[in-house]
């Protein structure tokens, strides 16, 4: 960014966490898992925020403006781009269940390496 490397972050918790996440517009079956969530993040993190593009939150989450990301039942346009930037900045991607159908479902968890593990516990237990 601006000629310098990015990295993705790595809070010591999630206590310390911004997390960004988009609402499931087009997921209304699995609103329900997504709620769960949601309302974990709330409860554990420093904040969850909404910019309205998953493009920008995956570049923010790889430039370590926010923590990690996650959202479902995205296109693939949304993510393909997001997913090799976060991944360039020693990140990690998955779906939300930890596999690798991300670009196939459009379910979505991104964040720093070790971190990426603490986000996955939530959106693993809410979508498993």
């Amino acid at each position: 960014m601006n000629g310098e490397p990015i990295r993705c972050s790595e809070p010591a918790g999630a206590h310390e966490a911004v997390i960004a996440t988009g609402f499931p517009f087009r997921e209304l079956s699995r609103v329900d898992r997504y709620l769960r969530a949601f309302e974990a993040f709330i409860r554990t993190t420093a904040g969850l925020r909404r910019a309205g593009s998953a493009a920008i939150d995956l570049a923010y989450t790889a430039c370590g403006r926010y923590d990690g990301f996650w959202e479902i039942g995205l296109s693939r346009w949304d993510v393909a781009a997001g997913v090799l930037i976060v991944r360039e900045a020693g990140g990690k991607v998955t779906d939300v269940v930890g596999g690798d159908s991300t670009l196939d479902t459009g379910d979505i968890v991104a964040a720093g390496e070790r971190f990426h593990r603490t986000v996955l516990e939530v959106t693993r237990t809410a979508f498993a």
